[in-house]
């Protein structure tokens, strides 16, 4: 036999300076100063983790999913898809989603063409992938489109009672979902509903285009979303979602409802790097309407906002409420730009509403040419039926405004609170909004209490104490609750 000595490893045996190395631990231990020393460091070291996790958790940005690749892969002409804008596809959506529903993954890939299909159900571990050129039709004959209940938290088909007519695309509870593309589109042909709209010829609410519901991990990227019966994209109890790089339109005018973006009782979501432009609201954060929002009790939280464009003519860029019964808050937005609008950003709701909207910043805010820049409203009386509490009162309070700037703006702040619903701790900080013409009030305040820090124009109203760039109190306000407004501009 061998030496067997060869096989037995190097550190069995420790080199004199190794030794000495452990023998000198106990006493460095044994001192006062290098004990103290440690136990600072640990606390140090622990303290900084307790921050990081408590930062996060309360104030932290959107879970967000990062969606697989898909290894099976299908074509829509696969399934006997015809893309020329007549021949109703409809079928063939089906039978693709049906086949990656069974596969247990997959993703379709709409080539350029028409696609005209009546509405149709995503499923989970899917992507949607519209190519260059690739145009999804919705036919706009309500017939084929199916009646679904009202949302639980709105218990009313949000314009005529009873059902509501189902999405273009729609989903419910999914996980992992991908719509994206190479600026492919999504075409609701919104026009015949708007007419109808008008004059009254339908009898149920209008559907919106893409409407995802009690699902999470959902991304929708680089596509072109138009002309929508009602609200555009329309997430619903949904988590984790990312709303990147999407154009969104609708005419500006004779487009009703047309909402671009409206996250509803959702929680952990990003919109980002979008262009806007459409007959109502570009987005609308909610959270159910009245006692029925009260009672489903789902918020819309967590939410960032930010890099988007957006012009609407009828309504806002960036509107809270006005159904938000289930309450909003955590909501940031940053670098927006609201051009040729009607309002910047708007916070809306009324008695009966109940919930809450509050931890809401708005920094980094460009206005060109809009009419009102930010508006606070709490009698937007609009009810689902007779059953709402007239004394559930919203709470409305830590909202903030930093870095705020615009020309052409023809009322820079309108807040509007009430002896029932007043407006609590707002902030703003570093204003300089150019504005159309003189006018006496232009700063406009209804029982609100808050705060100037710093210099800002237009002047503040006298609701709000004023504060030095230090944090040192200028002017104390004699009364949050006076009432400076200017209905008539």
């Amino acid at each position: 036999m061998g030496d067997s000595s060869r096989f037995l490893p190097r550190s069995t045996s420790f080199r004199p300076e190794s030794r000495r190395l452990l023998d000198s631990i106990p006493a460095l231990l044994s001192s006062p100063r290098t004990v103290l020393a440690l136990i600072w460091a640990a606390v140090f070291i622990l303290l900084i983790f307790w921050q990081r996790a408590a930062v996060d958790s309360f104030w932290g940005p959107p879970t967000l999913h990062i969606p697989s690749l898909r290894s099976l892969v299908f074509n829509l002409t696969d399934f006997g898809a015809v893309g020329d804008g007549v021949t109703v596809n409809t079928k063939a959506f089906e039978m693709a989603i049906s086949e990656i529903r069974s596969r247990g993954g997959g993703q379709l890939n709409v080539e350029a063409g028409r696609w005209l299909t009546a509405p149709f159900n995503l499923t989970s571990h899917m992507t949607l992938f519209l190519a260059e050129n690739a145009v999804i039709l919705g036919i706009d004959d309500e017939n084929y489109w199916p009646l679904m209940p009202p949302l639980p938290s709105y218990g009313y088909g949000r314009e005529r009672a009873g059902p509501r007519y189902g999405s273009l695309i729609h989903g419910q509870n999914l996980r992992d979902v991908v719509i994206t593309g190479h600026n492919g589109t999504i075409n609701g042909q919104g026009r015949t509903w708007w007419t109808k709209y008008r004059k009254k010829h339908l009898n149920y609410t209008r559907g919106p285009l893409v409407q995802l519901m009690w699902s999470r991990d959902i991304q929708i990227s680089d596509v072109t979303l138009r002309d929508s019966p009602f609200w555009t994209l329309h997430p619903y109890d949904c988590q984790n979602v990312t709303i990147r790089n999407v154009t969104i339109l609708a005419p500006l005018s004779g487009a009703p409802n047309t909402d671009g973006i409206d996250p509803d009782s959702c929680e952990n979501m990003l919109i980002e790097d979008c262009y806007i432009s459409v007959g109502d609201d570009g987005i609308a954060i909610k959270s159910g309407w009245d006692q029925y929002g009260i009672a489903y009790a789902r918020p819309s939280t967590n939410i960032l906002i930010r890099n988007v464009i957006v012009r609407s003519m009828i309504s806002a860029g960036v509107s809270i409420g006005s159904e938000m019964s289930g309450g909003v808050s955590r909501v940031t937005v940053e670098n927006l730009l609201v051009w040729n609008s009607k309002r910047g950003v708007r916070i809306k709701t009324t008695a009966g509403r109940g919930g809450y909207v509050r931890q809401i910043t708005y920094q980094n805010l460009t206005l060109e040419n809009v009419r009102v820049g930010i508006v606070m409203k709490t009698d937007y009386n609009e009810h689902p039926d007779e059953g709402y509490n007239p004394k559930a009162l919203p709470v409305i309070e830590d909202i903030n405004f930093d870095r705020i700037r615009g020309r052409g703006v023809r009322i820079p702040v309108r807040i509007y609170g009430s002896k029932e619903i007043p407006v609590r701790n707002v902030t703003f900080r570093d204003m300089l909004v150019g504005i159309t013409y003189k006018k006496k009030r232009i700063f406009q305040c209804s029982f609100v209490h808050g705060r100037v820090v710093g210099k800002i124009f237009p002047g503040p109203c006298v609701n709000l104490d004023v504060y030095d760039e230090e944090g040192r109190l200028v002017r104390q306000s004699t009364s949050h609750n006076s009432i400076e407004t200017d209905y008539d501009s």
